[in-house]
């Protein structure tokens, strides 16, 4: 892991129904820049996306977006970036994203946001990486979701040990510390993850 730890978040390109989720991603941003962390997120300037790069960016964050070239009008990059890297492909956005990322967290988003959250999950229980993958319940926006992942369980699908490779919470701040502890676990030397 790098010194500054880097925090892959997702979230809508969309601002929601609910003012709640803005203060969630402004918090979050302002989060990462007190914490002196890296932001790398989908390179937009609409929605939460804007809302959460503009917080870190404020809050004196370095910030790196990655957008398919297609995505640059809809979702209107932001060309107030430290980096923004302008891809061809939805594979090539999620790949780089990953690999500049020490940890993961979704907000609030639409399918995309559940694509990307869950790839990198499931990419985390296969053992493709070992970064900690996190979930902001924001005024209870995944709660059908986690009350499905639930039955998923019951039902023999997923066993708990994968569940728990998802850390949740309805507040930013334990949670970013949380993802920040995992990820400095994951890259300690042997001796260091058994104390």
């Amino acid at each position: 892991m790098r010194a500054t730890l880097s925090l892959c978040v997702y979230c809508g390109s969309r601002s929601g129904s609910e003012p709640a989720y803005a203060r969630a991603a402004e918090a979050v941003g302002t989060l990462i820049g007190r914490h002196g962390w890296q932001l790398v997120y989908g390179g937009g300037r609409a929605g939460l996306m804007g809302v959460v790069a503009d917080a870190a960016l404020a809050a004196g964050a370095r910030v790196v977006g990655v957008i398919p070239s297609t995505l640059m009008e809809r979702e209107l990059g932001h060309r107030a970036l430290h980096e923004l890297h302008v891809v061809e492909t939805m594979h090539e956005r999620k790949q780089m994203m990953a690999e500049r990322a020490d940890a993961f967290l979704a907000l609030p988003g639409g399918i995309g946001t559940f694509e990307e959250l869950f790839e990198v999950w499931t990419w985390r229980q296969l053992g493709y990486h070992d970064k900690p993958v996190g979930l902001l319940n924001v005024d209870g926006y995944y709660d059908t979701l986690l009350d499905f992942l639930g039955q998923t369980q019951q039902r023999g699908f997923v066993a708990q040990a994968q569940r728990d490779l998802l850390q949740v919470d309805a507040d930013p701040e334990p949670l970013l510390q949380r993802l920040e502890a995992l990820a400095r676990l994951a890259t300690a030397p042997d001796d260091y993850r058994r104390i």
